[in-house]
């Protein structure tokens, strides 16, 4: 963790100003911030037009290539996390944008599952819980990288879990991994706010890093996707 001395050792190994390195954080993370709220932004008009398309709908979740459209995500991932470093700002953003419009496509089915009131009310549940447990991880004193360690654990078990459940189909086991996912994707909000805090510390006196602002949204913006979705197995009401 950097401490909150008047000054600090910069990127270079120079002393910086506390007051210029508090505000360049705050402008760091409102990008990050405001990367995250449009990629949401994207992905719920998205779903919601493809939801509201029959011409669209029906030829993706009544075919094999709804599978197709459930695992691209997971592609958009891989090359975000593996090949960012080689990627332009510009091309990181494109494909940041994309990736929320795909997974706007998949997610396109709960509008098909859920009431859109439930629907409503879970995303301002899970809004609610995000920036409460954002804002502590932002500023807490506490270390949470050994937190974060555990929580990984719980993710790969959340992974695993619900892979086996596809073929399962247990109304119970579906329960006990929504729980377990809002306590995991809580505790990741919290130890990823604080991460990109440090990172933020660990690049400062290089010239301005959207990419890091990209990765640091695609990081919250997937502890919100995950979080809602949890919530809404346990709390929305489905179509009848």
């Amino acid at each position: 963790m950097f401490d909150q001395q008047p000054s600090r050792f910069g990127a270079f190994g120079r002393t910086i100003d506390q007051a210029s390195f508090d505000a360049g954080l705050r402008q760091h993370m409102l990008r990050v911030y405001n990367f995250m709220t449009l990629g949401l932004g994207v992905t719920g008009l998205v779903a919601l037009l493809v939801a509201s398309t029959p011409a669209l709908y029906v030829p993706i979740f009544t075919t094999p290539l709804k599978w197709v459209v459930m695992l691209a995500p997971l592609a958009f991932i891989l090359v975000l996390s593996w090949r960012f470093d080689r990627m332009s700002s510009s091309a990181l953003q494109g494909t940041f944008w994309a990736f929320c419009a795909v997974m706007g496509l998949s997610m396109a089915s709960i509008f098909l599952v859920f009431t859109g009131a439930s629907i409503a009310r879970v995303f301002f549940i899970t809004a609610a819980m995000f920036a409460g447990t954002s804002l502590w991880g932002y500023t807490t004193k506490a270390d949470l990288t050994r937190m974060g360690s555990f929580l990984m654990m719980g993710l790969i078990g959340i992974v695993v879990a619900s892979l086996v459940n596809i073929f399962l189909g247990s109304s119970a086991l579906q329960f006990a991994i929504s729980v377990i996912g809002v306590v995991v994707f809580s505790g990741l909000t919290a130890y990823d706010t604080q991460r990109i805090k440090e990172e933020y510390a660990e690049h400062y006196g290089h010239e301005a890093n959207t990419k890091l602002a990209v990765m640091g949204a695609l990081s919250l913006y997937l502890n919100f996707i995950n979080l809602f979705q949890m919530l809404l197995h346990l709390m929305g009401q489905r179509e009848e």
